[in-house]
């Protein structure tokens, strides 16, 4: 069975955008057009027209028809968790630690929490090739009652880890990342003996209300990290 009308609908008009055919800006052939070309109802041109609105191919404006979108030529896609990520290869996680905490003030301001509210901290480390590479540091709210299981938490991804409480797709997210030089610890950690700087990746996990539930840091090895993403 071949792919539905409105899909060589989309691959055609998507043919014609990358061989220039059409350039930013002209006009796409109308609804009634594509009905008469392709034989289908308008219904069909439409859903076409729609997944090529949603991957940025084109734009509509009510009452004049549909145009070419000019492409975002600097935007680019970073795929991105603890365990599968494009900054390195991450094989193995060891959990050094989890425990409750006060939080001080910072996490507290972070957290948007008063400083007598209980802070789950999990601290892990990543390894590639029997090496460590990442030192991993992890803060959630913590619930009385919340179950603690830490085989789970072991090999899990930050959004995992909040799964029981809060559906993945209802998980807004913020990414930040930076340089820094390693205190001591993460040193011994991640056997550094020179002043080898880190790529931290900091990520905080909101609520569909908006307000932080947890904030992760995972710092990588400078000498261990690629960074890429891609604009497709």
């Amino acid at each position: 069975m071949g792919d539905p009308v409105y899909i060589k609908i989309v691959e055609d008009i998507k043919k014609k955008v990358n061989s220039a055919e059409l350039k930013p800006g002209d006009t796409v052939p109308p609804e009634a057009a594509l009905c008469k070309e392709y034989g289908v109802s308008r219904m069909t041109v439409r859903k076409g027209l729609a997944i090529l609105s949603s991957e940025g191919y084109i734009y509509s404006v009510p009452g004049k028809g549909s145009y070419v979108q000019k492409p975002e030529v600097n935007k680019y896609t970073l795929y991105y968790d603890e365990m599968n990520n494009p900054i390195n290869s991450v094989d193995k996680a060891r959990l050094l630690e989890v425990t409750i905490i006060m939080p001080d003030e910072k996490l507290a301001d972070e957290l948007q929490i008063t400083r007598n509210k209980h802070v789950i901290m999990i601290r892990r480390l990543f390894y590639t090739d029997g090496s460590p590479v990442a030192y991993d540091v992890k803060y959630l709210l913590y619930n009385k009652g919340m179950p603690i299981v830490e085989k789970e938490i072991e090999q899990a991804t930050f959004q995992e880890m909040v799964a029981n409480s809060l559906p993945i797709f209802a998980l807004k997210k913020k990414i930040s990342i930076s340089a820094e030089i390693p205190n001591e610890d993460i040193k011994r950690y991640l056997n550094i003996y020179d002043d080898l700087a880190l790529l931290v990746v900091k990520l905080k996990l909101y609520n569909n209300e908006n307000k932080p539930i947890g904030i992760g840091f995972t710092s990588y090895r400078g000498d261990y990290i690629k960074l890429q993403g891609s604009s497709d």
